[in-house]
């Protein structure tokens, strides 16, 4: 477990992405168990679903109380979903009427953030993605919150040394042999190009230039990105900021309904992210992530090329406990 200064800690909060519905994957997921249950609640390994994973890795640095999950409505028709929630705290679980993409899907929750703590620091997690290594990748995000309450103008992205050049992922090219300012000391870069899903020269490029794989997870002041929303997607920020008026009042519930019902789908990366790098370049650094076993479970090959990993990673193991008698213990059994 992570120990960080108590006051530093109240003021960090998490954010578990959970709202979409992974289509890609519901054929996958069908056949193996039976229904089109979204990718974040499966078990495809071990006795944890992917959302399981990631309120356990988060949790290493956040109290439980304020890592908040959102999720849509008809999510819940399932009682596998429903078991999985129960046991949250019931604030902490925050239900979107409909899937309007990544954008609402975050916006909608950090509203009920800024309601219960407006100095709050978020951290922000997908709740499909396989990582390894959790302890070294939190560590990362614990360094990430120590650089934003550095340097509150800023959003970090964590970002992760590639394997292979892969054209399915987003990237984030970092500045050659800059640094980011203050923040240098906790390994900090300042960003030259984001690039969505590259076309296989130019992941090869991308990946021989220093490119790093996008994970989606950062670190910010609340009040800076939303300053920022406001400054690169006013509309947006007026509707959502209208719901931060309604919440813990009779106009709540109506409120998010008769936004969602006129709102247009929004990508978090397209519509915002790429927007904010283009107008302010300098409010947007990365954190690269190195020796850890990460990878977006989006497609069936990417989960196969996963699970082959972890049987070779098992042999390896095994045959080193034969020839030396050593003990391997169970860490790798107990993260998956």
């Amino acid at each position: 477990m992570f120990e960080m200064a108590p006051l530093a800690c109240r003021h960090l909060w998490g954010l578990t992405l959970a709202a979409g519905d992974g289509r890609r994957l519901q054929p996958f997921v069908k056949q193996l168990r039976g229904e089109p249950l979204p990718k974040q609640f499966v078990n495809f390994t071990g006795r944890r679903s992917m959302l399981e994973h990631t309120f356990q890795r988060a949790e290493k640095l956040i109290n439980k109380e304020r890592l908040i999950t959102i999720v849509s409505r008809h999510h819940l028709l399932h009682a596998e979903v429903r078991r999985q929630l129960g046991s949250r705290p019931t604030a902490t679980i925050i239900v979107q009427p409909g899937n309007k993409e990544t954008l609402p899907g975050i916006l909608l929750p950090l509203m009920f953030v800024h309601r219960r703590c407006s100095e709050a620091i978020v951290a922000i997690f997908p709740s499909d993605h396989f990582i390894l290594e959790e302890d070294r990748f939190m560590a990362h995000v614990q360094l990430a919150f120590r650089a934003v309450t550095d340097d509150t103008s800023r959003l970090i992205m964590l970002a992760i040394a590639p394997r292979h050049p892969e054209t399915e992922y987003g990237y984030i090219v970092p500045i050659p042999g800059a640094a980011a300012g203050t923040l240098a000391r906790f390994g900090v870069q300042p960003v030259s190009a984001f690039v969505e899903k590259p076309r296989p020269e130019l992941a090869r490029r991308l990946v021989g230039g220093g490119g790093l794989w996008n994970t989606m997870t950062m670190v910010f002041k609340l009040k800076t990105f939303l300053d920022l929303v406001r400054s690169v997607q006013p509309r947006i920020y007026c509707d959502f900021m209208r719901i931060f008026q309604a919440i813990e009042t009779a106009a709540e519930h109506q409120a998010i309904a008769n936004l969602y019902e006129r709102l247009e789908p929004l990508n978090f990366s397209k519509d915002l992210i790429e927007k904010i790098a283009h107008r302010h370049p300098e409010r947007i650094s990365v954190l690269p992530v190195s020796n850890v076993y990460w990878s977006d479970w989006g497609s069936p090959g990417r989960i196969q090329q996963t699970l082959d990993f972890l049987t070779s990673r098992r042999r390896r193991a095994w045959h080193t406990k034969q020839a030396s008698g050593i003990s391997c213990g169970d860490a790798l059994a107990a993260i998956i």
